[in-house]
């Protein structure tokens, strides 16, 4: 005779409970897709959306890189140290002023930049093909708001 499966009892969870369940389920799927795509794309989330970004805003400075993506300028000045080291992308310095370096890719970079096979961005694409442009504009509203409350936390 077959074990049978233990019976789960559904726990009551309110409208907050849920959500930020869900938030929590999509980091640990983000933290595990990131380490999986370093392995077999050699890039961690954060490193590829850096080189997406450059590769659509060539000369992109590392202080508006930083700002798009809600990264500290200390943190990002290590992504794009290893995309740099990994010959992914070069650093320009304006000659006016160095301080400010724009950001490109090299060739190898485009090369990377054009693989979508097991990358977060794909199944990005793939969720927001399935997903209709108000459920999207609602999910992007609500987000949006939770950020802005956690980024307040921080100020209390």
């Amino acid at each position: 005779m077959a074990p049978t499966a233990a019976k789960v009892r559904e726990i009551p969870l309110d409208d907050v409970l849920r959500f930020m369940r869900l938030i929590w389920a999509i980091d640990h799927e983000l933290e595990r897709v990131s380490k999986r795509m370093e392995t077999r794309v050699g890039l961690t989330i954060p490193q590829r959306l850096s080189l997406l970004l450059i590769g659509r805003n060539p000369g992109i400075l590392a202080s508006e890189l930083a700002s798009v993506l809600h990264l500290h300028r200390g943190t990002l000045s290590g992504v794009v140290r290893r995309l740099e080291a990994a010959g992914y992308v070069t650093r320009t310095v304006d000659a006016a002023d160095a301080r400010r370096a724009g950001l490109t890719l090299t060739a190898a970079g485009h090369r990377v930049n054009r693989r979508r096979a097991g990358t977060f961005e794909d199944a990005a694409r793939r969720a927001l093909a399935a997903t209709l442009p108000a459920e999207r504009a609602a999910a992007e509203h609500v987000l949006a708001r939770l950020g802005s409350e956690l980024r307040a936390t921080g100020d209390e």
